[in-house]
């Protein structure tokens, strides 16, 4: 992974799979602030924990950009953000970087599902059910659910796998009230993505969001207020499929990031998935038909070219 820009007025705090964090420095004490995080999204691709040595070009700013998109039209749901254009953002990572609250971060990933693919497909296959809830007999990959389903896993370090959590266990990490608020919040966000992008000819089988906990001020249930983090139903977060091509019983084609993985485990990377090894470096023709399928994704979705 390269080393994160530095920007002047900015202190870099931690760099993740995709996105680097960085402090407002206060310009009167020059120490950095607690209550702000500029998020810079780069163009670095992750795939079964790992991070890829090669970059897909405009990927920050379609994450960054598509994330706004969506952030204004999730209604009721409160988000992170503070700006996303000067002063507040410097030129240098201008398009893909917004100034948002600092909040405390829920510690669960939170993945809600509206078709079976991916880890939710492998759980099922195993035991007939997803983080504990249980499935009706004879799904298929790409199989629509009966109806859409929260399937939270745990936030692992880098390198590491994420694992399932049931109900039981995200309320024993977080509290039983929490955890039904972001149980309704993501399942809600899955279901507003899919009333818009249906209309674009997508469907978003699955997402993952993250939350943040802001104790400064209160929700309607006179708990501290849940606020959505992070990126919001991106390539990167969510499995988008033309609708006009969906048929269950295998892989679906895709404006997503699965097109790397199945790359990277078919015959052609050369990589063994459970070897141990860092997967290989991108071919040029695996990263424009990525970057492609993102830029898609992107203009399918907003109706608009990427600024």
């Amino acid at each position: 992974m390269t080393d994160p820009l530095q920007l002047e007025g900015y202190q870099h705090l931690y760099s993740g799979k995709v996105r680097d964090l960085y402090a407002p420095l206060d310009p009167r004490s020059g120490m950095p602030r607690e209550d702000q995080v500029l998020l810079v999204a780069s163009d670095r691709m992750s795939a079964y924990d790992h991070i890829l040595e090669t970059p897909i070009p405009d990927k920050g700013r379609v994450l960054t950009q598509l994330s706004l998109w969506w952030f204004d039209r999730l209604d009721g749901i409160e988000n992170h953000v503070i700006s996303a254009d000067a002063p507040e953002v410097p030129a240098a990572v201008a398009g893909r970087a917004v100034l948002v609250r600092r909040l405390e971060m829920v510690p669960v990933e939170c993945i809600a599902r509206a078709y079976l693919a991916g880890g939710g497909l492998e759980e099922y296959q195993r035991s007939g059910s997803v983080c504990g809830v249980p499935l009706p007999p004879g799904l298929v990959e790409g199989s629509r659910l009966p109806v859409p389903i929260f399937t939270p896993t745990t936030k692992a370090p880098i390198g590491e796998h994420d694992l399932p959590m049931t109900d039981d266990e995200v309320q024993a990490t977080v509290g039983s009230q929490l955890a039904a608020r972001i149980d309704v919040l993501t399942r809600r966000i899955l279901a507003r993505g899919n009333e818009i992008a249906g209309k674009r000819g997508i469907l978003i089988a699955d997402t993952k969001v993250e939350f943040g906990v802001d104790r400064s001020r209160e929700d309607h249930t006179g708990g501290p207020l849940v606020v959505l983090a992070d990126e919001v139903l991106t390539p990167d977060s969510s499995r988008f499929w033309p609708a006009d091509q969906w048929s269950p019983g295998g892989a679906q084609p895709s404006f997503d990031k699965q097109f790397v993985r199945d790359w990277l485990t078919s015959p052609a990377s050369g990589w063994d998935r459970h070897g141990g090894e860092a997967p290989p470096p991108l071919p040029d023709d695996i990263v424009e038909q990525t970057q492609a399928r993102y830029l898609e994704a992107y203009e399918r979705i907003t109706g608009q070219t990427l600024p």
